[in-house]
């Protein structure tokens, strides 16, 4: 069985370091699916879910990223995430309140950054619950 190294990184700290037989996760264009020998890549990532099928391993590891960078070389993946939580770790009620925060910040607007801004927020806390939801309906 051929695999691939796999690196998660957000600016924080390292999130998953290790061998897998496939990685799966929200690319600019669309999901991506990277397996061993895959073509060189560089490409901007959504926020959402990386599903990483440990070698060896029957369960999956789940990452949640909030946007950030993708590096495909033939036997390395490389994800440089603004922001990465594991989905054991993700919160619920952190999420729900992040997306009213962003919500709010929506309709309260006081310029186009800030409608930005909120946009954002709101899309990445909208991605953050759907990622758990799907987390969850694997366990």
């Amino acid at each position: 069985m051929h695999t691939i190294h796999v690196d998660v990184v957000s600016a924080e700290r390292s999130i998953f370091e290790g061998q897998a037989e496939f990685v799966a996760l929200p690319g600019e264009a669309g999901e991506l699916g990277i397996y061993p020998q895959h073509t060189p890549l560089i490409t901007r990532i959504k926020p959402g879910a990386v599903r990483i099928k440990v070698a060896g391993q029957a369960e999956e590891e789940f990452v949640f990223v909030a946007g950030g960078i993708l590096e495909v070389q033939p036997n390395r993946v490389t994800v440089l995430a603004d922001t990465a939580i594991r989905g054991h770790d993700l919160d619920e009620a952190k999420a729900e309140e992040a997306k009213r925060a962003a919500e709010e910040a929506l309709v309260n607007r006081t310029g186009a950054i800030d409608y930005a801004k909120a946009q954002a927020e709101l899309a990445a806390a909208i991605a953050q619950i759907a990622a758990l939801r799907k987390f969850r309906q694997r366990k």
